[in-house]
């Protein structure tokens, strides 16, 4: 054995293994293999000395280490085997090997165990027969663990078609605790799905003779996440397989990639392939399993031979065989550019997948379509994208066989593409396909469902490109589309939609729907009812496949009173000016009693949307707070710290001053704010009033208060948020000045903000506040205390100290 004696101590293995960790020039496999080698010498040179001729014991590695993929911080998984015939010095001897391993502070996975008792635990624990699966011999008697690698292997293909069940199982428990690998921020790279540990399970399927996993890139895909995992180890100096945000950049440093993001895309790549190798191989496993139970029986039936299996015709060149989708006999993938297309629409409105090797034969004679496309290539895409859930399996077919690249280049700037933002759930192809998906629910209520599907799947293609992704993303819809074979109006709409994806809900959440300006703008640049009719659909797509924090029934009301102001825009009326809007009754109320008692007033009134069904119950929106309070100074820093203190969130509010009616003196300020719980019931309205009164009379310190939680909650480590950002919006409103901030969101954010323009001596008409994950981006309509929008230069002198203040 090389360098046994050399390294046989601690001390001397211990040097050779940081020379070897410390090696720049040599990385990836060959320096997991060279340390798996390293550690056999030393273990075997401890073995030898602990028992020098001994026979009937062996050292066995298993596991991870059996494999020779040793990462810098990975576990020794050791089995010490034994004939059973001398307890005493296999006892002295597993001493001998353990201590010095601790010692070092390696971790330790060991056993000792007879092959009788190490084939009764592989039997009870499906995790150890894996783990022998993979037994590899490194010193003592050779024969002995042969003969248990021989009859380990024998018990795993005897046992194959109930233990492989159980192992898919295990596999899909695992994945629903941990995730999908190729869509996770900080994802572990070991248990996420299409990980490492899917790919000893592929192995494990592979070793049962039933079935095997598509082998094209699967060890590329292996070999990476490793050599991830190693630069993991190496940066952190821990063992550890979850790739956190803030280890990122150090370990595609250690790679020599560009950036984090280039990493977390070769990530995903690699558990895309790992991924889509695990669905192929279980639906293999399946059907095989099935066909051994079912094919007895038929034999009984037909008198002996094999039934030939079922074909049903599905399209043109397309046929289900088995519960999958293949070609038929007579189809000539070389010679039809759209047999792809139609395979594809074909088991997505089935509802059944595309069988591998007929993707592959695909992949292997496709070609280019030609500019513009044939109709039934277009027609065959839209029904695609328009099957629904289906879809997803389907377009991850094509991809893993490069067909989706060939069909639309453009893609390939977004295949994998991280979203760093905790409100997405997807990478970006996966969100353009998600979206798709979701627009094909809401096929019916659009008149060109057409062109909702190529929007939808085409909204984010900017995101691969620098700058705006919606300005970057518009010409490349115009080209995708003019290519795909729409006509030039057509092509005009997508592009539009594009451009134009997320303008419903950003004005909705963020601008003052009151305002003529803020209506007028949307209807310009929408342009018609019928792009108008399918932005709504496609905003409501995009955000329910962004995340559950994209969409809500409050949001969602919103861009409906958006939609509806902006088609009666469209169809030749002037929406009214805000000036015109009278307090109602219950207004006037409020302010006369705020008056009469010079203290605020409050009423709390729970909105809900009606009920998509007669017997649904009606979906909650929030809570209208109105407020009537004498009119003076600090009152929304005031109303909105008090808000915080009790957990309501803000989502709209609107400040004005009453005119109070002939003969009652005094002027009175109304806040009509929209709120919603953080979690628990709403507070009484009693005990608000009683906290408003003391903040504004200063008895009540809220900056302190708010302090005081914030630093009850432990802080977790992360990446450190961006700082806050402060702009003028130019041309939002010809009543107000829009100043906007986007920030960390967090408790009593609203309440610095109120306080910080009250000391610009600005006056706050409305304020519209939308958070997405931990992003708020808030709109403020000021004016000066006139009632009228600020100059140029005072607007960003306001914006500029708001922005200080926020820093501070």
């Amino acid at each position: 054995m090389h360098g046994q004696a050399e390294n046989s101590g601690p001390g001397g293995y211990a040097a050779a293994r940081l020379r070897l960790l410390n090696e720049k020039a040599r990385s990836g496999p060959p320096r997991r293999s060279a340390l798996a080698g390293l550690t056999d010498d030393w273990l075997a040179g401890l073995f030898a000395a602990g028992a020098p001729g001994a026979r009937g014991v062996s050292l066995v590695a298993v596991g991870g280490y059996g494999r020779a993929e040793l990462s810098p911080r990975s576990d020794l998984d050791l089995l010490l085997l034994h004939d059973g015939s001398d307890s005493s010095t296999v006892s002295a001897l597993a001493d001998r090997l353990w201590y010095p391993v601790w010692d070092l502070g390696l971790a330790l996975d060991h056993s000792v165990r007879t092959p009788a008792e190490a084939r009764r635990t592989a039997g009870e624990d499906l995790k150890v027969q894996l783990g022998l699966l993979d037994a590899r011999h490194i010193a003592g008697d050779l024969g002995l663990t042969t003969a248990l690698r021989t009859t380990v292997l024998a018990d795993w293909r005897n046992q194959a078609p109930k233990r492989l069940p159980a192992l898919r199982e295990l596999c899909e428990e695992r994945a629903a605790r941990q995730g999908e690998l190729q869509y996770l921020l900080e994802p572990d790279l070991k248990e996420a799905r299409g990980g490492l540990r899917d790919v000893t399970a592929l192995r494990a399927v592979a070793a049962s003779w039933l079935a095997d996993a598509p082998r094209e890139g699967l060890a590329e895909a292996r070999s990476g996440l490793l050599d991830v995992r190693d630069a993991l180890h190496l940066t952190t100096g821990r063992a550890t397989d979850r790739l956190a945000l803030q280890e990122q950049d150090q370990v595609a440093a250690e790679l020599g990639l560009l950036d984090a993001d280039a990493l977390l895309r070769q990530v995903y790549e690699a558990a895309r392939v790992i991924a889509y190798a695990g669905d192929v191989t279980w639906r293999e496993v399946g059907r095989v399993l099935r066909s051994r139970s079912v094919r007895p029986r038929l034999r009984a039936m037909l008198g002996g031979g094999k039934p030939a299996p079922e074909r049903s015709p599905l399209a043109e060149g397309v046929v289900e065989q088995d519960g999958e989708v293949v070609l038929a006999r007579a189809a000539r993938p070389d010679r039809d550019p759209v047999l792809p297309l139609r395979a594809a629409a074909a088991a997505a409105q089935a509802g059944l997948p595309l069988n591998l090797h007929a993707v592959r034969r695909m992949a292997a004679g496709a070609r280019a379509l030609p500019s513009p496309w044939p109709a039934e290539a277009r027609q065959q895409l839209l029904t695609l994208l328009g099957s629904g859930r289906p879809t997803v399996d389907v377009w991850e077919a094509l991809e893993a066989e490069g067909l989706i690249s060939l069909l639309l280049p453009d893609w390939d700037r977004v295949r994998c593409r991280p979203q760093r933002n905790a409100v997405h759930l997807w990478t970006v192809d996966r969100h353009l396909i998600e979206t798709a998906v979701r627009a094909s629910a809401f096929t019916r209520r659009v008149s060109r469902p057409d062109l909702l599907l190529i929007a939808a799947l085409l909204h984010d293609i900017g995101k691969g490109w620098p700058g705006d992704h919606s300005v970057a993303g518009e010409v490349i819809a115009r080209d995708v589309a003019a290519r795909i074979g729409f006509d030039p109006a057509d092509v005009t709409v997508v592009a539009t939609l594009v451009r134009h994806h997320l303008l419903l809900v950003e004005t909705a959440t963020r601008r003052d729907l009151d305002d003529p300006a803020t209506v007028r703008s949307v209807a310009e640049a929408v342009g018609s009812p019928g792009t108008l009719e399918l932005l709504h659909a496609l905003t409501e797509a995009d955000a329910l496949a962004t995340g559950p924090a994209a969409w809500s029934s409050w949001r969602a009301a919103l861009v409906a009173d958006l939609v509806k102001r902006v088609s009666a825009v469209l169809a030749g009326q002037t929406p009214p000016d805000p000036e015109e809007a009278l307090p109602t009754a219950q207004h006037e109320r409020l302010a006369l009693e705020a008056v009469a008692t010079g203290a605020p007033v409050l009423s709390l009134r729970a909105q809900t949307e009606p009920a998509a069904e007669p017997s649904d119950d009606p979906e909650p929106l929030g809570v209208e707070l109105l407020i009537a309070v004498p009119e003076q100074a600090g009152v929304l820093p005031a109303v909105a710290g008090v808000l915080a203190m009790h957990r309501l969130t803000v989502r709209t509010a609107e400040l004005r001053s009453l005119d109070l009616p002939d003969g009652v003196d005094g002027s009175v300020l109304l806040l009509d704010w929209r709120v919603a719980a953080e979690y628990g019931s709403l507070p009484q309205a009693a005990r608000l009033r009683a906290d408003l009164v003391r903040a504004l009379d200063g008895s009540l310190d809220i900056s302190a208060r708010l302090a005081e939680r914030d630093a009850a909650y432990p802080r977790r480590r992360g990446v450190v948020a961006p700082p806050p950002r402060v702009t003028v919006a130019p041309a939002a409103s010809r009543h107000a000045t829009v100043i906007e901030v986007r920030a960390q969101d967090a408790p009593g954010l609203l309440f610095r903000i109120g306080r910080a323009l009250e000391d610009a001596a600005v006056r706050v008409r409305s304020a519209h506040v939308s958070t997405l994950g931990a992003n708020a981006v808030d709109a403020f309509y000021v004016t000066q205390e006139q009632g009228v929008p600020l100059p140029g230069e005072e607007a960003v002198a306001v914006a500029r100290k708001l922005e200080e203040a926020l820093r501070a």
